[in-house]
């Protein structure tokens, strides 16, 4: 099985997939479309250089990789993804070959997060918009995509976890609470400046707290995602 898990960024995605990765037959692959959507938009972001030298640039090739034999021989085959990476000139007809997932997470908690790491972020940079039209796309095709909230992994991993397992078709593992410290073989290049708190965890972190207070421009665009995060809300598992 191919699972395409879809989120913007710093919304759990990265322990997802490294909760994925521990089930021993599951393949990962980290943001594979991450250097084609650097080289079809010129956004500078952190690390740049090191990205577009490590991954395919040609959306083509990505989508050959990724639906084609599973990494490892595995069983199966976990598939992280940001919303925002599927921007104009990457096909999204592979999509109907994997089985799709959308990862959510409380538009605050997103912003606050995403600007320790850069500043002045667009609604694009945080992919909400992207998301639900990605969401509504699969619902067209005849599909009925999972969504999981990001806040309900955390207050209850286990559950949520068995609860998303089944719905794919898989059984539950345990190993997928934990994994090792310092990082997954397969993280992208950009790990040494996004995934800092992951890298030094060894399984989920509890529910988080009350939401953020944010001000200004920080504010605004919080507001600006909410009716995307509002539209994929009530389809989540529960």
């Amino acid at each position: 099985m191919k699972i395409a898990m879809w989120s913007g960024p710093r919304n759990l995605s990265t322990a997802l997939m490294y909760s994925f990765g521990a089930r021993g037959d599951c393949a990962v692959v980290d943001e594979p479309f991450y250097a084609a959507y650097l080289k079809l938009t010129g956004l500078d972001h952190p690390m740049r250089a090191e990205i577009l030298a490590t991954q395919p640039t040609d959306p083509r090739q990505v989508i050959a990789q990724i639906t084609g034999s599973d990494p490892g021989k595995k069983a199966h085959f976990y598939q992280k993804h940001m919303t925002q990476h599927m921007v104009e000139g990457v096909p999204r007809d592979w999509m109907r070959q994997v089985k799709n997932v959308f990862l959510i997470r409380h538009p605050a908690r997103v912003v606050a997060s995403y600007v320790k790491k850069r500043e002045a972020p667009r609604l694009d940079d945080i992919g909400f918009r992207q998301q639900a039209e990605l969401f509504e796309q699969c619902r067209a095709a005849g599909e009925s995509p999972l969504v999981i909230d990001s806040a309900d992994i955390r207050a209850d991993p286990a559950g949520m976890l068995e609860k998303l397992c089944v719905a794919l078709g898989l059984d539950w593992r345990p190993e997928m609470l934990h994994w090792p410290a310092g990082g997954h073989p397969d993280d992208g290049v950009w790990a040494s400046h996004w995934y800092g708190a992951v890298h030094r965890s060894t399984g989920f972190s509890g529910p988080e707290g009350d939401l953020p207070i944010l001000e200004g421009a920080y504010l605004s665009l919080a507001e600006k995602a909410m009716p995307y995060f509002e539209a994929l809300f009530p389809y989540r598992l529960t």
